[in-house]
């Protein structure tokens, strides 16, 4: 039977298997590999056929992980040697998914592609929050940046969207907290909300709330960890429980 080579870039959402979309689904469905992520919920490779070969590709900040280069001969060589090759990827493959490289790298080989996308986390999870990315009168637009470049620095987005009032999303950005607090508090930015959702629609998931000058002392309360985005904007006081929150973290630092 004649091989036809075919990639397909899905994104899987932020972690619940619910809200990956129909189209990813059934991408799924007719895979006859697919290669997963770290942040991928496994229940959803339960929907492939018998003889798809799975194999886990997981990439985890601070952590042991397969090298993109590796990632991409593995997908175009699957394709070549298998036929349909879904790369399954947490949240949307071209929000800090590195899809765009993928792509590239397979057109060079001339194999079809298509991309479906996910619901990112900088979006997903602030919603399931209910914290509003944008509200008229506080916040006209949003920034989802990374928290460190290729290098490990803080990017330098960062340091232009101190200055403004947009919402800023950080996501990969963890281990950069306390050089973003830093950052605030240098921009005398100490009083601005700020929340951190670790594990996002899952059923371990944490939040911490507060401001600038008090987020460390509740990340180390809620002891909030990896995987988690970093939301800083006057909308996360529109949170349900940011005033609650906020005044029994001030009751447990006084204490």
């Amino acid at each position: 039977m004649e091989i036809k080579p075919f990639i397909t870039l899905v994104g899987a959402g932020p972690g619940d298997p619910d809200l990956i979309t129909m189209k990813g689904l059934n991408a799924i469905k007719e895979a006859d590999v697919i290669l997963y992520d770290a942040l991928v919920n496994e229940i959803l490779l339960e929907h492939a056929k018998p003889n798809c070969t799975k194999i886990y590709v997981g990439k985890r900040a601070e952590r042991l992980s397969t090298s993109q280069d590796y990632i991409n001969q593995l997908m175009v060589d699957y394709a070549l040697t298998h036929g349909h090759v879904v790369r399954l990827k947490g949240g949307d493959p071209f929000v800090f998914g590195r899809g765009g490289e993928e792509i590239d790298f397979a057109r060079q080989y001339n194999i079809p592609t298509a991309a479906i996308p996910g619901i990112s986390s900088s979006v997903g999870l602030t919603g399931l929050q209910q914290i509003p990315l944008t509200y008229r009168g506080i916040s006209e637009s949003f920034w989802v940046i990374t928290g460190a470049t290729s290098d490990g620095h803080l990017s330098e987005d960062l340091r232009t969207a101190v200055q403004t009032n947009a919402t800023v999303v950080v996501l990969m950005g963890y281990a950069k907290l306390a050089e973003i607090v830093a950052l605030y508090q240098a921009h005398g930015r100490g009083d601005l909300p700020i929340a951190l959702i670790q594990n996002g629609s899952l059923s371990n998931e944490k939040i911490a709330l507060g401001h600038i000058d008090t987020i460390l002392e509740a990340a180390a309360e809620r002891r909030i960890g990896v995987p988690a985005i970093i939301v800083l904007g006057e909308v996360v006081a529109k949170h349900q429980d940011f005033n609650r929150i906020k005044e029994e973290l001030a009751r447990t630092i006084l204490s």
